[in-house]
């Protein structure tokens, strides 16, 4: 049947897409049985933790949800008789709670805590003083028999307390030494982080020159394993810590042209897993992801998964290992993967894609003005329509957050819930993006509002170029970095025919004044300094061009952002309207920064449909 792009009839509804495939929260092997933190949109988006066995372990209504760095992660673990330890959303407090029993609170008020980790016994935390005249982040053991639950949580045992910040616990398997990630805040963890290594008992600091350190985990009594990018990839690295204490010369673990590492935003993030027997399995991303098995002396073994995009090495038992992320040809899920068997079993999510409404994604590079940009594409797909003769699809550019951020291909019924309807999907990761080695993440430096919106106009055009889309029906959606990134390119004119900001920062010096402890200098990178800098935070912000705007635009927003809070909405949408440009705005009550509860995932998607149908002229089949 021959219709109107966009117009297309589609099985997937925005209902079916706010209950789609889980988001995985961190996964564990628990006894005989297989843990995950899972996001619930139907119940406003908490997260659950689940079992194998079907229980939900985390009822209603709490939440496990870290605010630590205002990114959170780690917010929840356990031990192998079945005690759940977890951070609550509302306090932030850490909680014990037996199985079948009823949540305990191990720390006081007035700090919030992620990162969790049980390691021998012993509950490692990353913690935040929440009081404004301190602020200090620390790495603290939290006390098991509730001692640290009082006003004075004074039985909370600190290993570095810091004005700076820092990460990724891991206690020696002896319990005598301590190495963890530390950063000054001057520079984002992906610009220069170290690594640490202590004595639990003492106070003698030793620390390995790393570049951007992430994931410390012991390998041995002596030997520590950990990732940096000394060659600009991230890779594994190994270090002896000689007499228990001096760190020698590290040396670099099957070193490929490819990331084991990412950005460091959230604290649960695992790039890799140690083996009982030495052999490690680890994530390897050069676009997309791929999964080896690096054996003892160095060996790589590439295991056939099929998760290609936001690969997560949760945890492993054995020659088990617990892995999350999505694949070209299935949804996001967790698998447990048997490496010495080849077994590979779904344990929750990782839906087949149905290949006849689900396109497959087409990675694509494109010639920009400051080197090659990578996307991936999405083509219209549908079984059962085809467009009219000689016509070509509208497309949506999508612009991932960050920006020090990275998106894989995927099959991803989000996406599909516009290419069945006749929309192509175009998903860039622009010059500033993860993923690509340091080079690439380093082309956006000092150059926020540039380099991303070159390489996302080159990105645009080259599809249009390629005869793949319609060059007069091209839309423009990102949320955070992703909605300066759109604001910016529709200030620059003249390629795309819409734009959907999903709480996208306006104005840069609003930005630097608002934004959170953890990002408080990521500008000076990004952009430059302030004071020195300003006239340029005045020159690239697009609030000082939105006269330069024409086409329509939609504003969303969550009204408890505390990341870019409304008023860099609101600020948009006031100068529009002075000007008479068609704008939309909406406001989402109770949502933050990212959209979780289903009803406003469904009221979002909703609302972008129509307004594409209205700018593009087509109608749309809800």
């Amino acid at each position: 049947m021959t219709s109107s792009f966009g117009s297309w009839s589609s099985p997937f509804t925005a209902a079916q897409i706010a209950q789609a495939s889980p988001r995985i929260e961190g996964a564990l092997f628990v006894g005989d049985e297989i843990w995950w933190g899972e996001s619930v949109p139907s119940e406003g988006g908490r997260i659950a933790v689940r079992s194998s066995t079907g229980e939900v372990i985390l009822p209603a209504p709490w939440n496990a949800r870290s605010r630590v760095h205002e990114y959170g992660g780690g917010s929840w673990t356990a031990d192998a008789d079945g005690t759940l330890f977890f951070v609550d959303k509302d306090d932030q407090r850490v909680y014990r709670m037996p199985r079948g029993g009823a949540p305990d609170p191990l720390t006081a008020q007035g700090a919030a805590f992620g990162g969790l980790r049980l390691q021998h016994g012993r509950l490692l935390a990353v913690r935040e003083d929440l009081r404004p005249a301190q602020h200090l982040r620390a790495i603290v053991e939290i006390p098991l028999d509730g001692s640290a639950a009082a006003d004075d949580d004074s039985a909370v045992r600190v290993f570095i307390s810091t004005s700076g910040f820092v990460a990724h616990p891991a206690l020696s398997p002896d319990g005598t030494r301590i190495a963890w990630v530390q950063w000054s805040g001057i520079k984002m963890p992906w610009e220069q982080a170290l690594l640490h290594i202590a004595p639990v008992d003492g106070d003698e600091i030793a620390s390995i020159s790393t570049h951007a350190a992430l994931q410390p985990e012991w390998a041995g009594e002596d030997e520590l394993l950990y990732l940096d990018d000394p060659s600009g990839r991230w890779n594994l690295h190994r270090v002896r810590v000689a007499d228990g204490r001096n760190p020698l010369s590290p040396q670099p673990v099957a070193p490929a042209d490819a990331d084991t590492g990412g950005g460091l935003w959230v604290l649960g993030n695992r790039w890799y897993q140690p083996l009982h027997d030495g052999r490690i399995v680890a994530v390897r991303t050069n676009g997309d992801d791929e999964i080896v098995l690096i054996g003892a002396e160095g060996q790589v073994e590439l295991l056939t998964l099929p998760i290609t995009a936001g690969t997560s090495i949760d945890d492993a038992h054995g020659s088990r290992v617990l892995i999350s992320g999505a694949g070209a040809t299935v949804g996001s899920g967790l698998w447990c993967i048997d490496v010495d068997h080849g077994a590979v079993t779904t344990v929750t999510g990782g839906d087949e894609a149905k290949a006849a409404w689900v396109p497959r994604a087409r990675p694509v590079t494109f010639d920009g003005p400051h080197g090659p940009v990578h996307a991936f594409d999405y083509p219209p797909t549908t079984p059962d329509a085809t467009g009219p003769e000689g016509a070509l699809p509208p497309y949506i550019v999508m612009v991932h957050g960050g920006p020090t951020s990275h998106v894989s291909g995927a099959a991803s019924t989000a996406y599909a819930y516009w290419t069945s309807r006749g929309i192509g999907v175009l998903d860039v990761n622009y010059g500033g993006s993860t993923g690509y080695g340091r080079a690439y993440r380093e082309r956006l430096d000092g150059a926020w509002g540039v380099v991303d919106v070159d390489d996302v106009i080159a990105a645009a055009r080259g599809m249009a170029d390629a005869g793949l889309a319609d060059p007069a029906r091209i839309a423009i959606r990102g949320g955070s970095a992703g909605g300066w990134t759109v604001l910016c390119a529709l200030v620059r004119g003249g390629t795309f025919g819409a734009g959907i900001s999903r709480y996208g920062v306006a104005d840069l010096r609003m930005l630097a004044a608002d934004t959170h402890d953890f990002e408080a200098h990521y500008l000076n990178g990004l952009v430059g300094p302030l004071p020195e800098a300003e006239a340029v935070y005045i020159e690239r912000s697009p609030l000082t061009h939105v006269d330069r705007i024409d086409v329509p635009v939609l504003l969303e927003q969550g009204s408890e952002d505390r990341v870019v809070p409304p008023a860099q909405s609101e600020v948009i949408r006031d100068a529009l309207a002075a000007r008479g440009v068609p704008h939309e705005y909406v406001l989402f009550e109770g949502e933050g920064h990212g959209f979780r509860a289903a009803e406003t995932i469904i009221a979002s998607l909703e609302t972008e449909l129509r307004f594409l149908g209205r700018v593009f002229g087509f109608e749309p089949q809800l």
